[in-house]
C-alpha cells in the first residue's frame, strides 16, 4: 500500500491516521490533527485500534473544512468514529465541508461509523468520502443524517446538504452513492422527506464482513414490508457484501435499528462500535 503523505499538520481541520499490524496486534503508527479537528485514539493497540473525531465547539461552522486521510495496512483493523453527532451550524453563505480519503490493504478492515450529521436551520454542508479497498480488504461504512433540531421545530430546515461516497474495490469503482437536498431545488426538503427524521446508508464489503452481510441480506429479504413502519430498510448485494438503506420516522428508532443491524461487526472490532464513548 502506498504510504500516507506526511501528517496533514499545516492546514486547519486536517487529520491523518495510519494503522498497521505490529507483533500480531493492530496498532496506531501515526495520528495527527489540527484545529478545529481533533483526532484521538482511546484504543491505540489491540484487536482493533479505535480513533474518535471531534471538533472544537462540538460542530462545524460556515467555512470549516475537515480533511482526513486514513490508511489501514495489511492485516490491521481500525475503527473511525465520532464523539457525538456532527452538528452543522447556520450559515450566511459559506459551506462547511468534510472530506475523507481512505485506503484499506489486503487482509485489513476499516469501519467508519460516525454518529449522524445534524444540520441546523440555514446550514450548508458538503461531504465527500472515497475508499480504496485492495483485494482481500474489508470496509464497513455508515453515513447517516437527520432532520436537524426536531425538538425546536427545525425539520429539514437547512439550506443545503450533500454527501457523496465512492468505493473502489481492487482498483475498480464499485459504488458511487450521492445524496443532495437543498432549498429552492424542487420541492422543499421537508416535503420530500415526508415525515422522516433520519436517513442512512451503510456498506459492508470484504471477507471479514461476508457472513454478517449475508445474514443481514437474508433477514431483510424474508422480512414483511410495512410502509407504515417506524423504520424502513432495504438492502441489495454489493460485491461480496451489501448496500443497506434505512429511513426512520424518529431518530431514536433509526439509530436503534442501525445498532442492531451492524452488531455483527462487534467481535471484529473488539467490542460494540456504538458503545465507545470515552
Amino acid at each position: 500500500m502506498p504510504a500516507l503523505a506526511q501528517p496533514l499538520a499545516a492546514a486547519p481541520g486536517a487529520g491523518s491516521l495510519r494503522a498497521a499490524l505490529v507483533a500480531g496486534e493492530s496498532a496506531v503508527l501515526s495520528c495527527a490533527s489540527t484545529s478545529p479537528l481533533r483526532l484521538f485514539t482511546p484504543r491505540s493497540r489491540g484487536r482493533a485500534v479505535w480513533a474518535v473525531a471531534t471538533t472544537h465547539g462540538g460542530g462545524l461552522v460556515a467555512g470549516d473544512a475537515i480533511d482526513v486521510e486514513v490508511a489501514v495496512e495489511r492485516g490491521a483493523t481500525a475503527l473511525l468514529a465520532t464523539q457525538s453527532n456532527t452538528r452543522v451550524y447556520r450559515s450566511t453563505g459559506a459551506v462547511a465541508s468534510q472530506r475523507l480519503r481512505a485506503r484499506v490493504a489486503e487482509g485489513a478492515l476499516l469501519a467508519v461509523l460516525p454518529e449522524p450529521t445534524a444540520c441546523f436551520a440555514g446550514a450548508r454542508f458538503e461531504q465527500e468520502q472515497r475508499f480504496e479497498v485492495e483485494e482481500g480488504g474489508s470496509l464497513l461504512l455508515l453515513d447517516a443524517f437527520t432532520e436537524g433540531r426536531g425538538a425546536r421545530g427545525e425539520r429539514w430546515a437547512f439550506h443545503a446538504y450533500a454527501s457523496r461516497n465512492e468505493i473502489a474495490l481492487s482498483g475498480r469503482l464499485a459504488l458511487a452513492d450521492a445524496v443532495r437536498l437543498a432549498q429552492g431545488e424542487g420541492a422543499p426538503p421537508a416535503a420530500r422527506m415526508d415525515g422522516l427524521a433520519l436517513v442512512a446508508t451503510a456498506v459492508a464489503v470484504g471477507p471479514a464482513l461476508r457472513s454478517g452481510a449475508a445474514a443481514l441480506l437474508e433477514a431483510l429479504a424474508s422480512a414483511p414490508v410495512d410502509p407504515a413502519a417506524e423504520v424502513l430498510a432495504a438492502a441489495s448485494p454489493l460485491a461480496d457484501g451489501l448496500h443497506l438503506r434505512v429511513a426512520a420516522r424518529t431518530v431514536v428508532a433509526g439509530a436503534a435499528y442501525l445498532r442492531r443491524a451492524l452488531a455483527f461487526a462487534a467481535p471484529l472490532l473488539g467490542g460494540s462500535p456504538f458503545d465507545r464513548r470515552p
